[in-house]
């Protein structure tokens, strides 16, 4: 009796979660921000500031004055609740002369998260950008995983540093990232985030190169580095690049205690 009072109540329980998560999704509302949303400017750099320093990497430091740039602009995405709620934004950065352009500051409110929310929201700013700047690269620098999936699911490839912007003004950003040292010591060509791109033009070459194999009948060979296939790969790759970073990074602190050394290296194998 008891069993079969605990099943029961466990389907309640499920199907009660499944309601709830599907009467939220449907409620968020994902869309170009206006001026109208400027008093929401504080709260979204507050968040951006305290979940930059609770995963101990960071978001560029932006202030609310920008922020609302950015939203009299038509740069921004914002997702809120029906009745106002503040959810989740992104806004849009170009760079050389409009060459390449960078979905930033991507942060969702803390009680939204996991919810699928951030990824309608670069979805949309992804389309956004598309739409505003059709011939430019689109570029993020980012530690967080779920982020580069949904980058990947966008058409992004993991790419080199030397293949982002090269304007001052963007680099100047990463200053208040805790990381910034590391970024200096490597020359700008390498750090704990990983880079990512979105070519519009190799993209149209790949699909005429697509459509022209399909017209011929024959295969195409895809050069692509099959990133989406084999995320969980590079999951462990980016793993590896920041363990060896920040292992550089204490190098010297350690030299000579052969014990910090083995610690790290046991750290490396059994929990990266």
């Amino acid at each position: 009796m008891l069993r079969k009072a605990s099943s029961a109540h466990l389907r309640r329980f499920i199907h009660f979660s499944f309601l709830t998560f599907f009467e939220l999704e449907q409620n968020i509302i994902v869309r170009v921000a206006t001026a109208n949303d400027q008093g929401y400017a504080e709260t979204i750099t507050t968040e951006m500031e305290e979940s930059a320093k609770a995963r101990g990497t960071g978001i560029a430091k932006r202030s609310p004055e920008y922020i609302r740039q950015k939203m009299d602009e038509g740069k921004a995405v914002i997702a809120t609740l029906a009745d106002g709620t503040w959810v989740g934004f992104c806004y849009i950065e170009a760079w050389e002369h409009d060459q390449y352009v960078a979905n930033s500051g991507l942060i969702v409110s803390p009680a939204f998260r996991k919810s699928g929310v951030a990824k309608q929201i670069k979805q949309r700013i992804f389309e956004l950008s598309r739409k505003k700047y059709p011939n430019a690269k689109i570029f993020g620098l980012t530690t967080g995983l779920a982020v580069m999936k949904i980058n990947s699911d966008l058409g992004y490839e993991p790419v080199t540093y030397s293949e982002l912007t090269t304007d001052e003004e963007f680099w100047k950003g990463c200053r208040s990232c805790v990381n910034y040292e590391i970024l200096m010591s490597k020359e700008r060509k390498n750090c704990m985030c990983t880079a990512m791109l979105y070519d519009p033009a190799e993209k149209a070459r790949e699909e005429q190169e697509k459509l022209a194999a399909a017209a011929a009948q024959q295969p195409v060979e895809d050069e692509r580095r099959h990133f989406a296939g084999n995320f969980k790969l590079f999951e462990r790759w980016t793993r590896f690049k920041q363990f060896v970073l920040l292992k550089n990074g204490k190098s010297k602190e350690t030299e000579g205690r052969p014990e910090e050394r083995k610690n790290s290296i046991l750290n490396f194998l059994f929990f990266w």
